[in-house]
């Protein structure tokens, strides 16, 4: 477990839950939880609010594998504005920004605690604005359900958009006009909420092995559209064309190779963004040149990686959650392509497919001197992200890759401090930039695999210099003394705080 990095945190947040009140916690639920007697069917989504009394102070949750084409938590956000609920608590697993109507609820006191995994848009600046009058809580997608399985983020009322719900309640996202893949977020809301509520648009007998069991279900709403799928797909998912992606990406697979990370057996995870799928495009041609098979990928899955699924380049697929349609299609057909939970992929207190990893491939708006990574705030300290996965497989991965340019928008990447930390240091390896490789001095295997390599590897230091020969010395970021946020480690401590911007 990680300790905190020691900066500021307000006195309402303690420090990680411990393994033993964990599991008790979670056995207790799961033995309460479940029920016999079938659902209710409800009417709308007001039928709701009246059914399960939602009223002020409740945490409502809600999951996000819609992504940007989510209607649900819109929908229950207009109630909440026509009703004028007060100070509730939403706990959507990320926030996107077709999720604007929050902004609204914030400012008028009907929304004042948020707790999340990722925001961005709309509700990501007001936070920063200080619109929100308790705290934006960030976690990690482990994080997310170890803090809900531990009692630590204790849900009222779960409000899960399931595009394909049967006769007993049992539900799936591989199905339906509204078919989003894997629902792994949704598992964790699922079992420990208090109330849970299924809404789909698109009822059937019965089900085939159900992503989500029934009888956790206590209502069931039918809706026209839950959703727009093709909102699944918010940011690149195509490999980059551009000459420095290209070259970083090329870069890394060389490191990667002197690393003896490409073996058979290898087990990896990248991100959907254009470089991130350039490494994996790399690996894969280092893997057929070998004649070798990966175990698995995982995390977040793409059509690159179901491709290479359906090529035999890896024996199995782990998905917490689709980044595009043709994962979409791909995981309610192949029996290799499989659903996982937030809990089995990141949770630290669970068997997690995270620990198992040989390397990720990540990204980063800042890292510094000391290798702590920020993809929170952009450098005016402003939210724009999240950790999402980020520290999760950063910890749990063997090697740990950063890739990115070392200036973007005429700013060096590299900081002396990072604005906000979100994954700390120690859980990272190896930057890799278009002007050169940093490997973190805590690494002195790998230092000693690469001592005669021809790849260029620098200090961070000496990378910092470079940039700044580069842009200049930039000016020191003046944060307000006002926190409106906290970044919450995958163990649940509190790493950094989220500041008040202009």
């Amino acid at each position: 477990m990680k300790n905190s990095i020691g900066r500021f945190v307000p006195q309402q947040f303690k420090p990680f839950v411990s393994s033993s009140d964990y599991n008790n916690h979670k056995r207790k639920l799961i033995d309460e939880k479940k029920r016999t007697d079938g659902f209710t069917m409800l009417q709308s989504v007001s039928d709701m609010f009246d059914k399960l009394n939602i009223t002020d102070g409740m945490t409502l949750s809600f999951h996000h594998h819609l992504r940007n084409g989510d209607f649900v938590l819109n929908a229950v956000a207009e109630e909440i504005k026509r009703r004028d609920i007060k100070n509730l608590k939403l706990a959507p697993s990320s926030i996107f920004p077709s999720n604007a109507i929050l902004v609204e609820l914030m400012e008028n006191g009907n929304v004042t605690d948020i707790y999340t995994d990722y925001v961005n848009g709309p509700v990501a600046e007001a936070i920063s604005k200080g619109k929100l009058k308790g705290m934006c809580v960030m976690h990690t997608h482990g994080g997310r359900p170890m803090a809900i399985e531990s009692g630590e983020l204790h849900i009222d009322v779960a409000i899960l958009a399931t595009p394909t719900v049967d006769a007993k309640g049992n539900g799936t996202g591989f199905i339906g006009k509204s078919a989003c893949g894997s629902m792994g977020y949704a598992e964790s809301d699922l079992r420990y909420a208090d109330k849970v509520v299924l809404v789909t648009d698109n009822m059937v007998d019965s089900i085939e092995s159900p992503q989500l069991d029934g009888s956790y279900v206590d209502y069931v709403l039918k809706v026209d559209a839950i959703g727009d799928p093709n909102g699944i797909v918010s940011g690149t998912t195509r490999i980059t064309k551009d000459p420095v992606g290209l070259k970083i990406a090329r870069d890394t697979t060389a490191l990667l190779d002197e690393l003896g990370m490409i073996k058979e057996g290898l087990s990896m995870q990248t991100g959907a963004g254009g470089t991130s799928l350039a490494v994996a495009y790399y690996v894969k041609q280092r893997m057929l040149e070998k004649g070798i098979r990966g175990s698995f990928a995982s995390g977040g899955i793409t059509g690159y990686f179901t491709d290479m699924l359906e090529e035999n380049l890896f024996d199995e697929l782990f998905d917490v959650q689709c980044f595009d349609l043709k994962a979409v299609q791909s995981i309610g057909k192949n029996p290799r392509h499989h659903a996982m939970s937030g809990s089995r992929y990141a949770n630290p207190f669970d068997d997690n497919v995270v620990d198992k990893l040989d390397f990720v491939i990540l990204g980063a708006t800042e890292i510094d001197l000391d290798f702590n990574v920020n993809v929170t705030t952009d450098s005016h300290g402003k939210i724009m992200g999240g950790s999402g996965g980020h520290s999760d497989t950063a910890h749990g991965a063997k090697v740990t890759v950063i890739t990115t340019n070392l200036i973007k928008s005429r700013l060096p990447i590299i900081k002396e401090k990072v604005t906000t930390v979100t994954t700390p240091g120690e859980d990272v390896d190896v930057l890799v930039t278009e002007r050169g490789i940093a490997i973190n001095p805590r690494r002195t295997d790998l230092l000693e695999k690469v001592k005669n390599s021809k790849l260029p590897v620098f200090t961070m230091q000496q990378l910092l210099e470079k940039a700044h020969s580069i842009t200049g010395q930039p000016d020191t970021l003046k944060l307000s003394d006002q926190p409106v946020g906290v970044v919450v480690y995958r163990d649940g401590t509190v790493i950094d705080t989220l500041y008040k911007t202009n």
